[in-house]
């Protein structure tokens, strides 16, 4: 398996075969699934601070409010309202992914509750498009495809999936494209949508949710999204979407609409019905426009000061008409909504996503530590070896050269080595405190999927920044140790190498540690030169003689081993240097050396392997509580 990854052919020519077989995978469904939900309800606690009192309140607020309905194969059901209307958590709720709050309700997929088989059979894209922005639409698939197949296929195979679904959905143009971002020029939104939607049809869901996914797209981008989707769903799938305002053509693409108004239910049925419905209990336009928009200004309770809409009572006021058409709903579709529900049989649907017990993961852990390892570095690779950050180190290794340019004094060579562990301490700590606020989305994202274990992400993405955190430190070393006139021996090089990578890592696991504890960048920044700079202060460098009761930051400080280390890497117990004219005194006697010592090099080294692992734990334990269905 690894070898065939190092491999992975994203534009193998031997590819056709398995083309053909994908194509005919991808164009219909083969397990069908009804969506039931009857009576949704979904609550969430509100905590109210008070300024007089020190208690705190409760309020709890409800926002689905006895929500039903049901989308069959093969139907195209659009959730709308206005904002704040209950669209995306509902969508949400029915998706399997609401994390906080109370969810109360029936909801079913083919009669079954929500399970490992059907996770595995849904596809969920959400508004905002979270993609790497340095792979290639070809990459992103084919690293899905990777991870999300089951293991019982071939990587050729796995390849040939994320072929056929860029064929399917019309990217085979920009295939080679890097997908962008803010800052770095790639593929159209409406192609990022394409590749997102992409990412979930690569699993051939049998139900597919989608939050707004024409938000932010021209009338024409929009109107090929919603196609494709139709056209999807001609093939078996059902699908389920929350959208803000479609044109009249898209509204007139759906099967089903369910308008939404403060977490009540307005109407539910086919969309062709939903001018009628309203005309029939009273709202109707005066003249002809877009029912999507008239849809939404009830929704609003917006009606006497449109001259388009009329009603037998002019005089009400918004809630008024909410309320009225609330009423309405229930005394007009609900029954008929329920017999509906009641009606459905379960064995008129074929239902395979019971018939046998799923593997919690679709591939081992070996294989999504792999396809994880070797994205990751081929996405950061652009960002590690930036030349801004190559350059940053360059000049400040070549300034750290001149100033120290081979200095004989020993209270210079000490200072040099305080620096060493003083740099690179904040330098790598400060690269890695970005690291999971800034791919939190992301990981979010996959792992609602299912798509690997955190362990094996947590893995790839320590060990494929190993690398790029040591090179840059190794070239600092090469270029200042030698320009200083540090001892040329072997040994003594490679101690000071050993020590300054040392310290890089565990000082990198700090990082990560409090970047993946507060997941606030600025937050994160604020606490971590806090931390730092104590760790810094009693290093033993600058304050020499450190009151009792604050002693004990020493023992906790990476500073302090670290500094110990370079000390010893350089200079020996028993070594002397010259002290004043004709005399020569011990170097463990020099007043910056004598705090620290030249012993007990095996505590230090021992107390960073204890930070190294008790940093990257912390991590490890405070990324488990990102949003992810417990497994």
């Amino acid at each position: 398996m690894e070898q065939e990854m190092a491999n992975i052919p994203f534009h193998h020519q031997n590819l056709h075969s398995h083309q053909s077989k994908s194509a005919a995978i991808f164009k219909k469904s083969n397990r069908p699934v009804t969506l039931k939900f009857e009576n949704v309800v979904y609550k969430i606690k509100l905590v109210k601070e008070g300024c007089i009192n020190s208690s705190n309140s409760e309020e709890e607020k409800i926002i689905l409010k006895g929500v039903s309905g049901i989308v069959s194969p093969g139907e195209m059901l659009a959730i709308l309202g206005p904002s704040g209307s209950g669209k995306t958590t509902l969508l949400t709720g029915l998706g399997g992914r609401l994390v906080h709050g109370h969810l109360d309700g029936a909801i079913t997929y083919n009669n079954k509750p929500f399970s490992n088989a059907m996770k595995r059979n849904t596809g969920f894209v959400t508004q905002d498009d979270v993609l790497y922005p340095h792979l290639t639409v070809t990459e992103t698939l084919v690293f899905t495809a990777l991870l999300r197949l089951p293991g019982t296929l071939t990587v050729q195979e796995k390849t040939a999936h994320a072929e056929a679904i860029i064929t399917q959905l019309g990217l085979t143009r920009c295939k080679d494209s890097i997908i962008g971002g803010p800052l770095l020029r790639g593929i159209s939104g409406g192609e990022r949508k394409r590749v997102s939607i992409g990412q979930e049809m690569l699993i051939n869901p049998s139900l597919l949710f989608l939050d707004e996914p024409t938000s932010g797209l021209d009338s024409t981008t929009a109107q090929r999204i919603v196609s494709t989707l139709r056209d999807l769903a001609k093939g078996g799938r059902t699908i389920v979407m929350t959208i803000h305002q479609p044109s009249s053509r898209l509204f007139y693409m759906f099967h089903k609409v369910l308008l939404l108004s403060e977490g009540n239910p307005l109407y539910f049925g086919r969309g062709e019905d939903a001018m009628g419905y309203f005309s029939s209990v009273g709202y109707s336009p005066l003249v002809a426009m877009n029912p999507s928009d008239f849809l939404l200004d009830l929704a609003n309770g917006i009606l006497s000061d449109d001259p388009r809409i009329t009603s037998d009572d002019p005089g009400e006021d918004p809630a008024s008409i909410k309320q009225t058409l609330v009423t309405a709903f229930k005394n007009n579709l609900a029954e008929n909504l329920k017999g509906q529900l009641q009606e459905f049989d379960d064995h008129q649907v074929s239902d395979k996503l019971h018939e046998k017990k799923f593997n919690q993961w679709s591939n081992t852990w070996w294989q999504q530590f792999s396809v994880l390892f070797r994205r990751g570095m081929k996405e950061r690779k652009h960002e590690s070896f930036s030349g801004l950050k190559v350059g940053q180190v360059l000049v400040v290794s070549f300034l750290c050269g001149l100033l120290w340019w081979k200095s004989s004094n020993l209270q210079d060579q000490i200072g040099l080595l305080f620096f060493y562990s003083n740099f690179w301490e904040f330098y790598p700590m400060f690269q890695a405190i970005f690291t999971f606020p800034q791919e939190r989305m992301m990981l979010e994202k996959e792992r609602s999927s299912g798509m690997y274990r955190l362990s094996a992400y947590f893995m790839a993405r320590t060990v494929g920044d190993l690398p790029m955190e040591l090179v840059l430190p190794t070239i600092f070393v090469v270029i200042t140790y030698f320009m200083a006139g540090l001892k040329l021996s072997a040994g003594h090089f490679f101690s000071t190498l050993f020590a300054l990578l040392y310290n890089v890592l565990v000082s990198q696991g700090l990082g990560l540690a409090i970047g993946a504890m507060v997941m606030d960048q600025k937050s994160a920044t604020i606490l971590g030169s806090v931390i730092m700079l104590s760790f810094t202060l009693a290093g033993g460098y600058f304050v020499q003689h450190v009151p009792s009761f604050i002693a004990w930051i020493k023992y906790v400080s990476i500073s302090q081993y670290a500094y110990k280390l370079l000390l010893g890497s350089q200079y020996s117990p028993g070594e002397t240097y010259a002290c004043g004219i004709n005399a020569t005194c011990l170097v463990e006697d020099f007043p910056s050396i004598k705090t620290i010592g030249l012993g007990g090099k095996g505590i230090s080294v021992v107390a960073l392997a204890i930070m190294l692992l008790g940093y990257r734990f912390l991590a490890y334990v405070a990324l488990m509580r990102i949003g992810v269905t417990k497994k």
